[in-house]
């Protein structure tokens, strides 16, 4: 068999097997590594190179030391678990280095961590001034953790006690000309009701919207294929039976939020009301 068709087959074997591993792993392998995780990917990935193109490798060699090497750490890690020696062993150990705005000078020598290095860190973090940090830990992952003192941090509507609606982000209804039903239905919008939201921003039909997004407060975002789309003019009884439906759904959407059992009740009993005259004046508005 030539070479290169032996080669081939090599690499394909190890990708494959490189593959397997690295869903066993975890996302853990491609996420912040340690300094145990970043020599255990730098050695499996040099074996495997090592057994796609060198042949005087036993190729079943390659495969035992890859298996070796993967398995490894997988022990290791569910060890970890189990005991927190073992993954201090491993993972190493988190130290501070700054405390109450105050650098702790032993911490800094026993990680090797510069002072320069460390004002880096902290610049990334928002942070210039070293008597603004209540707290700063050193990861076991290189990253620095910050907590700053109590008058630095923002200013937040729970220490205001100021009262906000929840935001579930926005939530994609429409792609590529396709509702997305599960998702609109989740919100407690109808069709009826996003049709009319996208036809007052220039589609025609749900075919021409490209994206469509709602936010937490019930506003629509519609991407069109075509941004100069001219459209006809919308209908108005059409219109209001959507514009009902949206208030019906709102209703509903606001029984599911509220924990006052009152206003749940209240709010259950008038979407019902109007589900009740929604299905009386249907016909009419078609």
């Amino acid at each position: 068999m030539p070479e290169y068709a032996i080669t081939i087959i090599r690499s394909v074997i190890a990708f494959i097997l490189l593959l397997v591993m690295a869903r066993i792993m975890g996302k853990k392998q491609i996420s912040h590594l340690t300094f145990f995780d970043y020599c255990v990917g730098i050695t499996i990935g040099s074996v495997a190179a090592s057994m796609a193109v060198d042949q005087n490798i036993k190729i079943t060699n390659g495969l035992m030391a890859l298996l070796v090497w993967g398995l490894f750490p997988i022990i290791l890690g569910y060890l970890g678990l189990k005991s927190r020696t073992i993954l201090q062993l491993t993972d190493g150990k988190s130290d501070m280095v700054i405390e109450k705005g105050k650098i702790l000078e032993k911490n800094l020598k026993k990680n090797q961590l510069a002072v320069k290095e460390l004002m880096l860190l902290l610049r990334e973090k928002g942070v210039f001034n070293v008597e603004d940090v209540e707290m700063a830990i050193f990861e076991t992952n290189g990253e620095l953790s910050i907590l700053k003192k109590s008058e630095e941090q923002p200013v937040t509507s729970r220490i205001l006690g100021i009262p906000i609606e929840r935001d579930h982000g926005p939530a994609i209804v429409i792609s590529d000309g396709q509702v997305m039903k599960n998702s609109l239905k989740k919100l407690g919008y109808t069709k009826e009701w996003l049709l009319a939201e996208i036809q007052v921003q220039g589609a025609g039909d749900f075919q021409d919207v490209f994206l469509a997004q709602i936010d937490s407060k019930g506003n629509v975002y519609a991407d069109l294929y075509q941004d100069n789309l001219k459209r006809e003019k919308v209908q108005q009884r059409p219109l209001l039976a959507a514009s009902l439906k949206k208030i019906q759904a709102d209703l509903e959407s606001f029984a599911l939020q509220t924990e006052n059992q009152e206003a749940k009740q209240m709010y259950t009993k008038q979407a019902q009301n109007l589900q009740n005259i929604l299905d009386t004046i249907s016909p009419y508005l078609r």
